[in-house]
């Protein structure tokens, strides 16, 4: 990895944490990647999912990024109302103020805002490592979040043009 990279974290929020499938074995994995990145020096993005009410109005207990990786005062968070992380936020110009052209990518929810960023990323063209264990999601009623996990692991994997793409890498081998 180059000096070019950022970890981007997306909408680990508390209501999300508790309510995903292995929901805080995928937050220790994720803290796990932060305290990485950090030791590394490697700036950590937050991405906080944003709605004008229920679980996810902003202010709110359950809005919250879980607690357990919150971020240093020095590590912005961007918050959003879509899916993208880039649609209608400023990651675009943090990203370009600090001339990143990797992103990690770890959080919720795979089959939404993970898919939708790192695709959109690659269109911007950015280099993603999509992180295979630490995105979640919730069952919905036709595949239990394991399937759609295992489904986008395998669909992203590879997935861009010949100058960038995403690579799906486990947090086991994956060291920046």
């Amino acid at each position: 990895m180059s000096k070019n990279t950022a970890l981007l974290i997306v909408d680990v929020q508390e209501y999300l944490i508790e309510h995903a499938f292995q929901g805080h074995a995928l937050a220790d994995r994720i803290e796990k990647l932060i305290s990485r990145a950090r030791d590394l020096q490697i700036p950590v993005l937050y991405v906080q999912h944003c709605e004008t009410e229920g679980e996810f109005a902003i202010g709110t207990p359950t809005w919250e990024i879980y607690h357990t990786i919150s971020p240093l005062e020095h590590e912005p968070v961007i918050r959003k109302f879509a899916c993208d992380s880039f649609l209608d936020t400023t990651l675009q110009d943090v990203l370009a103020s600090r001339e990143i052209k990797q992103l990690v990518i770890a959080g919720l929810q795979t089959e939404y805002c993970i898919d939708t960023t790192s695709r959109r990323a690659v269109s911007l063209g950015y280099d993603v490592t999509l992180v295979e264990d630490c995105h979640s999601t919730l069952d919905s009623p036709v595949l239990k979040a394991e399937q759609i996990i295992a489904h986008h692991n395998q669909v992203l994997n590879g997935f861009g043009t010949e100058n960038n793409g995403i690579a799906v890498k486990s947090s086991d081998t994956f060291f920046f």
